[in-house]
């Protein structure tokens, strides 16, 4: 990835993505359409709105390069075998035997 790659495919595209979701969340603020923020039913909607609202301008998803670059040379490294890889099911299984031996113990 050069850097013309890296600012065209990530950092702006990442930028403008952030900006419209504030957008949203500003939209749905001052319209009072907020009702969907509230998870729980003791939540305010209005309180979560403006929490994610002023969470959400604080927020910097744009990765470094250095960081994609990396991913991308694993996920290469995966696909050729290079990299060993392990099914969830037996990550699980593994994460089970290990909880019930803490307990036994």
């Amino acid at each position: 990835m050069n850097w013309f790659e890296y600012y065209f495919s990530h950092c702006f595209q990442t930028g403008w993505r952030e900006m419209w979701n504030n957008f949203k969340m500003w939209k749905n603020l001052i319209s009072g359409n907020y009702e969907s923020y509230a998870i729980l039913p003791e939540n305010d909607p209005y309180e979560e709105c403006l929490e994610w609202f002023w969470s959400s301008i604080n927020t910097d998803e744009c990765l470094s390069k250095g960081f994609l670059e990396y991913l991308q040379q694993l996920m290469r490294d995966i696909d050729s075998g290079k990299e060993k890889v392990y099914p969830m099911d037996d990550v699980m299984e593994e994460m089970k035997r290990w909880r019930e031996e803490e307990k036994d113990t």
